[in-house]
């Protein structure tokens, strides 16, 4: 029962890091989720992925932040709380699919014999090269960006 309150939570946090027109509000979302991926993974016995995933996040997130109080104009967002219910509402919906579909079958077909915590070190060939591309992905676009305001000047 754990896991899936702490599935829900990473759902949810997600969902709302991406509705929050304010920059702050979507970077306290993003942590959110953050700490609760590393808690799975430590409850999971991957402790070292956890930390990964916490370095990682703080990484990630100082990026973040400056990138956002540096680009983003400040204006009053308007989030309405019937959205915001709305996005939780849908975000859940989503975890309540996914814990409750029958995946009995597709388990099955993807058994293997290697351990969770060994798995995310040994097969994570595919993870690293996500989450780089993630990462060019955010500086080609505050590149472009700042290229684009100098451009202007």
């Amino acid at each position: 029962m754990i896991y899936e309150l702490i599935v829900a939570g990473i759902m949810i946090s997600a969902c709302l890091a991406i509705y929050f027109e304010e920059a702050i509000y979507s970077l306290f979302s993003l942590t959110i989720m953050f700490i609760l991926t590393a808690l799975l993974y430590s409850l999971n016995g991957a402790v070292y992925a956890a930390l990964f995933q916490l370095t990682m996040g703080a990484g990630a997130l100082a990026v973040f932040f400056l990138l956002s109080e540096e680009l983003t104009e400040k204006n009053k967002a308007k989030n309405t709380l019937k959205r915001a219910l709305l996005t939780v509402a849908i975000s859940l919906l989503l975890v309540v699919l996914t814990i409750f579909s029958p995946a009995d079958n597709i388990i099955a077909s993807f058994s293997c014999n290697v351990l969770f915590p060994s798995a995310l070190w040994e097969l994570r060939n595919v993870d690293v090269v996500l989450q780089s591309l993630v990462i060019l992905t955010v500086v080609l676009g505050a590149s472009m960006v700042l290229y684009e305001r100098r451009r202007k000047r």
